[in-house]
């Protein structure tokens, strides 16, 4: 079978968040199941750079405001188109917003070329590669199952929803640039609310719709976690399935991993030590016998920064140091600062990502603190599995669905990986921050946990075989 996935970023060519890791995990695993992905991606420079731009296999001379062409390379493990169209993607920046953080006022014209690229493929464009179905992702591809639906191409087509925040809405005025019929402005097409949605447009049209969780999957037919679109999702739920993501166990090993201090395993935990020192040094955090707690996140609201700022003075009167690593809302970014001006020693904060900082913290922290509001799949809590960091997560969506709370049935099951919490408010959230202070300083229990997260089966092989068989269902069915 051939799959033509349909997306914006995919590590390790770009990567803005944990859509990039998904398109770029999910392929190689599809492999080993007997499904050959090819990956439709913008040509944007820096991938350009890291790969070449590859052979032309089409060219328009007029797509979407200029001359594009189709070009088709093999790199990084991956089978690729880019979709060249210099107009719309040769610019500073990063891939939807410039150089200040502000979105570039065409995106919507940007992944509707994309989007069209894609169902073009799909329709036979290119003369020795015919995809048997069509995988589009998040918003930005959304628009490939309109395309195709409205190209009456048969072709069966699945949209993942990776963030049901991230919606794709944009005035009325763009869709006769868009290049649908004009049937498709309606409630049955892309018309939202009297303007276009693109997520919309996907989750009435594609033929069927996953998500990265379970419980993400249950949260998004309710009104609290719906976003508007709770009502659309109810009516297709005999088509939504939840997978939860998997991670790329070589790439995230601590058996192996060049990024940290020392290499250790489930075996070996002694060597993690050597790691915790690391970390202590990189975040001027003063060595102590206290439990080092970890936040690597996008520093924003519904990651629940402002709940974890106002705990964040609990935390060090526990005993507990904090390590943060991310960027996001300047507020929240210079919170932070302050709580590390107020806590010398204790508490260190870097703004910003960093691959090898953020391999170190995974490596040498005790707990990674995850306060979101709602995370459809959570990716750092499977990293924080992976390498013995204790995850301390809200109840909610994939984290609900990866990690087993240490309560007294659990430990004395042995099957406990972690702390939750719920609701996410400050009182909860210091609750669970003395919970795992006191589990901490019970070593026998904290190992435990820790070992039993490690052995947690977080690679890509049970999630790709959930996708291929959704996929040999609905290809056979067609």
């Amino acid at each position: 079978m051939r799959v033509l996935s349909v997306v914006s970023e995919l590590h390790p060519l770009i990567k803005t968040g944990g859509l990039a890791d998904v398109a770029g995990g999910l392929p190689p695993a599809l492999a080993r199941q007997g499904i050959e992905v090819h990956s439709l991606l913008p040509a944007y420079p820096p991938v350009v750079a890291r790969i070449g731009a590859g052979e032309a296999v089409h060219r328009w001379p007029e797509f979407y405001g200029g001359p594009a062409a189709l070009r088709r390379l093999a790199a990084e493990g991956h089978q690729l188109f880019l979709l060249d169209a210099p107009h719309l993607f040769d610019r500073p920046g990063r891939p939807y917003s410039d150089e200040a953080g502000h979105d570039f006022p065409d995106n919507w014209r940007r992944f509707a070329a994309l989007s069209r690229a894609g169902a073009d493929i799909a329709r036979g464009l290119v003369t020795d590669f015919r995809p048997d179905l069509v995988h589009a992702h998040d918003w930005q591809a959304a628009l490939t199952p309109a395309f195709i639906h409205y190209d009456n191409t048969p072709v069966p087509t699945v949209l993942t929803i990776h963030n049901l925040a991230f919606q794709g809405q944009f005035d009325a005025a763009i869709f006769p640039s868009l290049g649908l019929p004009e049937a498709a402005f309606s409630i049955h097409g892309v018309e939202y609310y009297g303007g276009v949605g693109f997520l919309k447009a996907g989750l009435k049209l594609a033929t069927a719709i996953t998500t990265v969780s379970p419980t993400y999957a249950d949260e998004i037919r309710t009104p609290e976690g719906g976003m508007g679109l709770e009502g659309l999702l109810s009516d297709r739920v005999d088509v939504l399935h939840g997978i939860v993501n998997g991670i790329d166990t070589e790439a995230w090993n601590p058996a192996t991993d060049p990024y940290l201090a020392a290499r250790f395993s489930v075996d070996d935990l002694a060597p993690r030590a050597v790691n915790r020192r690391a970390v202590e040094e990189r975040f001027g955090l003063v060595p102590d016998a206290g439990p080092i707690f970890t936040v690597l996140s996008r520093l924003t609201w519904q990651k629940g920064m402002d709940v974890l700022v106002a705990t964040v003075d609990h935390l060090v009167s526990l005993g507990g140091r904090l390590a943060v690593l991310g960027s996001g809302d300047p507020l929240f970014e210079h919170e932070l600062r302050l709580a590390a001006a107020a806590h010398p020693g204790r508490v260190g904060t870097i703004i910003g990502y960093d691959e090898e900082i953020a391999h170190l913290l995974q490596g040498g922290a005790d707990a990674i603190l995850i306060p979101s509001r709602f995370e459809p799949c959570g990716l750092t809590q499977l990293y924080g599995l992976r390498y013995g960091t204790v995850p301390v997560v809200a109840r909610t969506g994939g984290l609900a669905d990866t990690v087993i709370d240490a309560n007294v049935a659990a430990m004395t099951a042995g099957v406990a990986t972690g702390l939750m919490f719920a609701p996410v408010d400050v009182s909860h959230l210091r609750k669970v921050i003395r919970r795992a202070v006191n589990l901490y300083h019970q070593p026998g229990c904290w190992t435990s946990i820790r070992r039993q997260g490690m052995k947690a089966d977080v690679s890509w092989d049970r999630s790709a075989a959930e996708y291929a068989a959704l996929f040999r269902e609905l290809v056979s069915a067609r």
